[in-house]
């Protein structure tokens, strides 16, 4: 048993009996006596007391003060944790003329203080056959509860292309095969969905209900050919094609095939995949919410695609292509034109052309060179000859996603276009409500102006704000951008060129090699590879 103590009370006074544990008890503590007697508010000397607990080796008698005092029972001391899913008691030994508690009248003292669940009455029982007392006991706990599990959907075909061009033994790479196509049979079950389990609510020891979060819910999202179960939880092909993710939407379709894109076909948007066995010529257009392949060459047209570009020969914009890719781009070659990918880019060379990628710009085979423009990408930049010794302005961006930097800049333009409305709207305000304030009668149709060009001040003022919170946003996001981000050159980087890292850059002043670019103490450094 645990060391306690026992008021004593008689005609000379009051006093407390200290006992010493027993059978590898625990010594007791002078905190327990001290809470104890100021709760009773008995008057003591703190310092002769706690030399005699201190020093306790066999039970002693100690004189508290020479007042009489009156009978104490048992007394119950319950403490709760923070979380209200537990709660522990500790008992204190009645005075010598007191009286103990019985099991009823325990419980009835957890329920004052508002303990109503998971009461352990094995614990309480054994108490009582066998009183401890200043020992903490967990007379009840709460149940936890149960988190569900949020719904999920597999899809049985792969979603994350990563194909790339094979390099062949000579150092050049093959741009004609490539197998980025998901192909799909009719019948094929292609997508699951397996719906969210409820958990179940908890209760702590205060008798209050814990619900649990409720899972997340998810519901398949499809397009044509595609057949759904009754239940909704399985997507099943209609039709023999190509299976795709776009945006979490799956759709199958047969790949529209053309031998070119020209007078004869006109200009493509179909929902599926698209496969030009020739060329794409100038001025035309190929959108689809697949995948667009060209087995030619693309001149100044403009392709755009939910999914990969993958251009087989290359494509010279003429200085007015585009390619816009919400997947990778992969092309033999990009010249005066602009690309922009939602993955990477893979290409053998680049020249003259603004391009940019969510993740990585990879140049190679035997050229595999950069050479004038802008070339962006959030992760790296890895090319054989950076630059020109021409000198053609190049420029390599890393570290910063291009689609951030764009938004960056619309939201830049569109604070100053609003504030600008704001500087000419709000003089003729001012000026309305001073004369408004002096009294003057304004003309009706005034008035109307007035309101209309309030209602203006106060969409604009909310344009502002609205922008500057999120342009404060995409602050934070940049702002540790090109941490991990590089500039890799195999071969040789001409004067000239510059490197820009996140918010930090440096112009090339002298022929390089193999070496690589990256951010070390907000300076661009050059290091071997």
């Amino acid at each position: 048993m645990n060391g306690y103590f026992q008021l004593i009370y008689n005609e000379a006074g009051t006093s407390i009996r200290l006992v010493p544990p027993t059978d590898g008890g625990e010594p007791l503590k002078m905190a327990d006596v001290m809470e104890y007697l100021d709760m009773k508010a008995i008057p003591h000397d703190l310092t002769a007391l706690n030399s005699a607990v201190t020093t306790l080796q066999k039970e002693i008698v100690v004189t508290v003060n020479n007042k009489k005092g009156y009978s104490e029972d048992e007394l119950v001391v319950v403490h709760i944790a923070p979380d209200n899913m537990s709660a522990t008691v500790k008992f204190y030994a009645p005075s010598t003329n007191g009286r103990v508690m019985d099991k009823d009248e325990i419980l009835n003292d957890l329920k004052f203080r508002n303990v109503r669940f998971g009461i352990k009455e094995d614990v309480l029982d054994a108490f009582i056959a066998n009183r401890d007392y200043c020992k903490e006991f967990v007379i009840a706990e709460g149940e936890p509860a149960v988190l569900g599990t949020d719904a999920r959907i597999e899809y049985y075909f792969n979603t994350d292309l990563k194909a790339r061009p094979t390099l062949k033994e000579d150092g050049s790479v093959d741009f004609f095969n490539l197998n980025t196509l998901n192909a799909c049979k009719e019948g094929d079950v292609i997508a699951r969905l397996f719906p969210e389990q409820q958990g179940t609510q908890g209760t702590n020891v205060l008798g209050d209900k814990i619900v649990p979060k409720p899972p997340l819910s998810a519901r398949l999202q499809f397009s044509q050919n595609i057949d759904i179960s009754e239940d909704r939880q399985v997507l099943t092909a209609k039709v023999n094609g190509h299976v795709s993710l776009v945006d979490d939407k799956v759709f199958v379709s047969n790949v529209l095939e053309v031998e070119n894109v020209d007078n004869s076909t006109g200009n493509i948007d179909y929902a599926g995949d698209v496969q030009v066995n020739g060329n794409v010529c100038s001025n035309f257009s190929v959108r689809a919410e697949g995948n667009i392949e060209v087995k030619g060459v693309v001149e100044g047209a403009h392709i755009e695609a939910g999914g990969n570009v993958i251009i087989a020969r290359g494509m010279n914009g003429m200085g007015k292509g585009v390619i816009h890719a919400g997947g990778n781009i992969i092309s033999k070659f990009i010249e005066n034109a602009t690309a922009t990918a939602g993955g990477y880019v893979e290409s053998g060379s680049i020249l003259h052309s603004k391009v940019s990628a969510k993740t990585e710009v990879n140049v190679g085979g035997k050229r595999a060179f950069i050479t004038g423009g802008v070339v962006a990408a959030t992760k790296s930049v890895t090319v054989k000859t950076l630059g020109s010794s021409m000198g053609a302005d190049t420029t390599i961006e890393i570290g910063i996603n291009p689609e951030l930097k764009e938004r960056h800049q619309e939201l830049q333009k569109m604070i100053a276009e609003a504030q600008k409305t704001l500087k000419s709207v709000q003089p003729v305000l001012i000026a309305t409500s001073q004369k408004l304030a002096q009294g003057i009668k304004l003309p009706i149709d005034q008035l109307k102006y007035m309101k209309s060009l309030s209602e203006v001040n106060k969409q604009k003022t909310e344009e502002v704000k609205r922008c500057t919170r999120e342009l404060e946003e995409l602050d934070e996001l940049m702002k540790d951008g090109g941490q991990e981000g590089q500039v890799v050159v195999t071969g040789e980087v001409y004067p000239g060129t510059r490197i820009v890292i996140a918010d930090v850059s440096m112009v090339v002043k002298s022929n390089m090699q193999y070496c690589r670019f990256i951010r070390q103490r907000g300076d661009v450094k050059m290091v071997g590879m």
